[in-house]
């Protein structure tokens, strides 16, 4: 398990800080395991070795808390510093380093497990998935098409939607994989994965490249 982002943590004394990081790991080792539905404010204290109301006085509630563990994940595997442009750098090492990042936030067992959790309880919880897909997904796919408008204005890609562009680049990098992750049926080695990540970043540059 990645450790909860310093900037996760928020303002506070130390102690509180300690205990709210400590609330923030036992809900992302709770949530994926045992959905939104089956985890009680209850376990998520009795995990973090905290009471109930020092759980609610830091979260509020059971949604604010599950957003913020969506959110800090996020910013764990992919940091704002992956989508920082560097304008000398080439365009390909650039993406590969946002590709692995994403591929193995994907198809992390705690990524896969909150997609499950989201999907059983999209229908009863509508309001829950939107606000999963606004603080986790959305957030990367904002970041993503930024850096792709200063490429396009670097002269290094040719985007006329760079919204469209983030939203197809992450979508060829789940592909085929996520969902036999998602059945059961297999995570691919290593070897498969990088050569996976390499040919849809080639694909991505030789669709959007200048011409």
């Amino acid at each position: 398990m990645n450790a909860i982002p310093e900037r996760c943590n928020g303002p506070g004394r130390p102690k509180d800080l300690e205990k709210r990081a400590a609330i923030l790991e036992a809900a992302l080792r709770l949530f994926p395991r045992y959905g939104f539905e089956g985890t009680s404010m209850d376990a998520v204290a009795a995990e973090a070795g905290v009471s109930k109301l020092t759980v609610y006085s830091h979260f509020g509630g059971k949604e604010a808390l599950f957003i913020e563990v969506v959110r800090c994940k996020c910013e764990a595997l992919l940091p704002d510093m992956l989508f920082q442009l560097d304008v000398h750098a080439p365009v390909r090492g650039q993406l590969l380093g946002i590709a692995r990042a994403f591929f193995d936030l994907m198809m992390s067992e705690g990524a896969l497990g909150m997609h499950r959790t989201l999907v059983a309880s999209s229908r009863q919880s509508p309001k829950l998935a939107r606000m999963f897909w606004d603080a986790g997904p959305m957030q990367v796919h904002a970041a993503l098409a930024d850096m792709l408008r200063k490429e396009v204005a670097a002269n290094h890609l040719a985007i006329a939607d760079p919204t469209r562009a983030a939203s197809q680049f992450f979508a060829l990098l789940k592909g085929e994989h996520h969902a036999r992750m998602l059945f059961g049926c297999g995570r691919p080695d290593r070897e498969e994965a990088e050569a996976h990540i390499e040919a849809t970043v080639d694909m991505f540059l030789k669709a959007y490249r200048p011409r």
